[in-house]
């Protein structure tokens, strides 16, 4: 403006500066929302702002926090998978991604992520320790996966017994274990226990197509046609 001043010019850079303004106040009400934990709140102000700085990392960043706090996981990968795009080497993205993914039961996304995390820095102590999770549990699903394809059920009902033990903290892998244990039971014929295991699961996913399946062929083996 001072380098070639025009009322046109004068105008516009008001405006910007006006703008600018206002997206600072709006920044420091995000981040005083953000601290008193009201994340609707804080998500509703970064949406305005980054409408307009569509290319700030941080911002993605912080609104990806609100979204997690919120429950609303897959908002959250989109903007961290944003931020890993726009900031160098970072590794901090990468690792929350593949840990929503893998609390999400995706430990194949999980690890791929993970993954990306340690081509930056092989010596990322959170992405290292996450990688290894992953992977063994990953390596279980699979072998489990590939006993169940050549028929034998016994050890891939041992196999997914691991994968209980290997992460009891995180409920859905022990969801998704049972379920294929009632699948295998139903399969070898043990109908009783098929049915057991599989209610189980439906007590918690009510609509879990598999578990309903499974447990119908367990009660044709018991020859109970109305259940």
């Amino acid at each position: 403006l001072k380098s070639n001043p025009s009322s046109n010019e004068e105008k516009e850079a008001q405006t910007q500066l006006t703008k600018s303004d206002e997206l600072q106040r709006l920044h420091s009400q995000a981040l005083s929302a953000y601290q008193q934990e009201d994340y609707e709140a804080a998500i509703s102000l970064l949406d305005e702002i980054l409408a307009v700085c569509v290319w700030d990392a941080e911002l993605r960043e912080l609104r990806a926090e609100c979204y997690i706090k919120e429950g609303e996981p897959s908002k959250a990968i989109s903007d961290l998978k944003a931020a890993a795009k726009l900031k160098n080497d970072n590794t901090e993205a990468f690792y929350k991604i593949s840990k929503i993914y893998y609390q999400l039961g995706d430990h194949e996304l999980s690890l791929s992520e993970v993954r990306e995390c340690l081509k930056l820095d092989q010596d990322h102590k959170q992405c290292f320790s996450l990688y290894k999770q992953v992977k063994k549990l990953n390596k279980q699903i699979e072998s489990a996966e590939e006993f169940i394809r050549e028929g034998r059920y016994e050890d891939a009902i041992s196999k997914y017994e691991s994968v209980m033990k290997t992460e009891p903290e995180v409920p859905v892998y022990a969801t998704r274990a049972k379920e294929r244990i009632c699948h295998c039971l139903s399969k070898n014929q043990q109908a009783t226990e098929a049915i057991k295991l599989c209610t189980e699961v439906l007590q918690v996913e009510p609509t879990n197509v598999n578990a309903l399946k499974d447990r119908a062929e367990a009660y044709l083996l018991e020859d109970l046609y109305e259940e």
